[in-house]
């Protein structure tokens, strides 16, 4: 899939914004037919809805003001990835260290358990098998390489 030769302009624009708040990052940008822009920002403590208000009228006046798209023909949608979307920065998986993921390999397997700890290559997972006295705890190295998508599971 071709990607939209507008795509690096309006990151740039968007690190702009971002570029006075470290505490905020870009997740991904895509742009889709129809000039359809959708941003995924987060945050390292998450991200309000109020912020991506904020970052969604800047971005708009800043591609407005750039005449990207003739006749203002665009939609802009800047949220926050939701809990169903894959992990995909490194950031991500720390600020999700102490809750419980779903690590799809690229193997096909599939491992859950409690993010422990992130480190630089790879990740450790505290796995629990069983129940009561015979539950088995186990931490499992997985480097990052073997990941192919991470979901954070919510629990009740």
């Amino acid at each position: 899939m071709a990607t939209d030769p507008n795509t690096a302009k309006i990151e740039q624009m968007l690190q702009g914004i971002l570029a006075d708040e470290p505490a905020y990052f870009l997740v991904s940008l895509t742009i889709k037919p129809g000039n359809n822009i959708k941003v995924f920002v987060d945050g390292d403590d998450g991200i309000k809805i109020e912020r991506c208000v904020s970052y969604n009228r800047r971005l708009y006046k800043l591609i407005e003001e750039a005449a990207i798209y003739p006749e203002g023909d665009f939609s802009l949608e800047v949220s926050s990835p939701g809990i169903d979307e894959p992990l995909k920065l490194h950031r991500q998986y720390l600020k999700n260290i102490g809750r419980t993921i779903e690590v799809k390999l690229i193997d096909g397997t599939q491992k859950e358990g409690e993010l422990e700890t992130v480190a630089a290559e790879d990740i450790i997972l505290k796995t629990v098998t069983g129940k009561g006295k015979k539950a088995i705890t186990e931490q499992l190295v997985i480097p990052f390489e073997n990941i192919q998508s991470t979901i954070v599971q919510i629990k009740f």
